[in-house]
């Protein structure tokens, strides 16, 4: 027997019909014999639409009630699948992240759990009875609602299956699994039956959608085993796992991800002091705007260029602030550009392979596509390039690095 903890997203469960597929899912892995822990987003659609209420009212809403409002969102589904599966003979219980306990900081709209009481839950299970909780959400010490932010029913997964010490986290979404790259863009993309954590965290920071990054941190820290596949379509899809052994007889490079919500900005004629990164990167970061990738050209003059990336949605804040550095320390201009993208090859294979990034700027090069930045780790490379030749590149890349899945006979 496995305790198994299954974690549905917004459209696996967007109607009352898709619902009851969830439970007919549900019920066959009870009647495997295994132990389930059910985590549900709220219905597709349904937590724009208290947003949307809430700005109705006020254009910027009180984080506290906004979070009370929204999470009322999984509230309904939990209680939906939970009839669902007792309609089914399946004895259901459901509870919301303040009846479990998942315990957060008070950061309301992106809390962090910190702890989590699992011995209802434990008690439910060894009872005989499915467990459905309310994912995205949790309580803090003064017992206010908190929710996680975006995405964060994933991490209330894999939160609840660090805590159960459970065999597996199934993350069960509108894909089969993890793509090599986005297949609407490299219609040859092909589905990995394995990925490590390290190479899945660096494909969902660079642009890959397919999980929330604090789920993947939370899986590795803990060593949860994590399979993504589709909520409606049969297959094994992809265990992301500690293991690199078999990655490593893989190609080079497991994937490429990309990101289209990037920005750049740049700073001129700054005069070359110790000090003067923090001078012009310090505002930005008080501002609580997250700075991607850097470069910095000093020229002959003493002076030097600098450029960052930002998210696009904090490009103007980004340029305002930006503006105001220039002019307090004395720099030539302030500039930005919203027309770029970033393109990454990930792959553990990477560390055991020289001339990696020399092959992506041949493949980029070959396309006349030029490099405007270039960002390097152990088992990825970046580059920010003009948004108008992202899916070429990647298709460029996809086909350099082998990743293309053989054409089937005939076509």
């Amino acid at each position: 027997m496995a305790l198994i903890v299954q974690k549905f997203g917004g459209t696996s469960v967007g109607t009352v019909e898709r619902i009851e597929q969830v439970a007919e899912k549900v019920k066959k892995f009870r009647e495997a014999g295994d132990d389930i822990v059910v985590v549900v987003s709220a219905m597709s659609g349904e937590t724009n639409r208290l947003i949307g209420l809430a700005k109705q009212i006020m254009e910027q809403p009180v984080p506290r009630e906004l979070d009370v409002m929204v999470s009322t969102g999984e509230q309904v589904t939990i209680a939906l699948l939970s009839m669902a599966l007792i309609k089914r003979g399946v004895p259901a219980v459901s509870y919301t992240g303040n009846q479990v306990r998942i315990l957060t900081d008070s950061a309301h709209t992106k809390a962090r759990i910190l702890s989590i009481d699992d011995a209802n839950i434990r008690a439910d299970l060894k009872a005989g009875r499915v467990v459905v909780v309310a994912g995205f959400q949790g309580v803090d010490e003064h017992g206010n609602i908190t929710t996680l932010g975006r995405g964060g029913s994933d991490t209330t997964g894999v939160a609840l299956a660090a805590a159960l010490k459970a065999d597996e986290c199934q993350i069960y979404t509108d894909v089969d699994g993890v793509y090599t790259t986005d297949p609407r863009v490299v219609p040859q993309a092909r589905r990995l039956d394995k990925i490590t954590f390290e190479e899945m965290l660096e494909m969902a920071s660079l642009g890959s959608k397919v999980l929330q990054i604090r789920s993947v941190e939370f899986a590795g820290k803990y060593n949860v085993p994590l399979r993504v596949l589709h909520s409606f379509q049969e297959g094994p899809g992809t265990l992301i796992t500690l293991d690199e052994e078999e990655s490593m007889e893989q190609p080079i490079i497991s994937g490429i991800a990309f990101n289209r919500d990037e920005a750049k900005l740049t700073i001129r004629g700054v005069p070359d002091t110790p000090g003067v990164a923090f001078k012009i990167l310090g505002p930005i970061s008080a501002a609580n705007i997250e700075v991607d990738m850097i470069v910095q050209n000093v020229s002959h003059d003493n002076t030097t260029d600098f450029t960052f990336t930002v998210h696009r949605n904090d490009y103007l804040a980004a340029l305002e602030i930006l503006k105001q550095t220039a002019a307090n320390i004395g720099a030539r201009e302030a500039t930005g550009d919203t027309n770029i993208a970033k393109v990454s090859i990930v792959g553990v294979g990477m560390r055991s392979h020289a001339g990696v990034a020399s092959r992506m700027f041949e493949a980029l090069a070959k396309e006349t596509i030029n490099i405007q930045m270039i960002s390097t780790s152990e088992i990825k490379v970046s580059v920010v390039i003009e948004e108008k030749y992202l899916e070429l590149a990647v298709r460029a890349l996809h086909t350099a690095f082998e990743l293309d899945a053989p054409a089937r006979q005939g076509e």
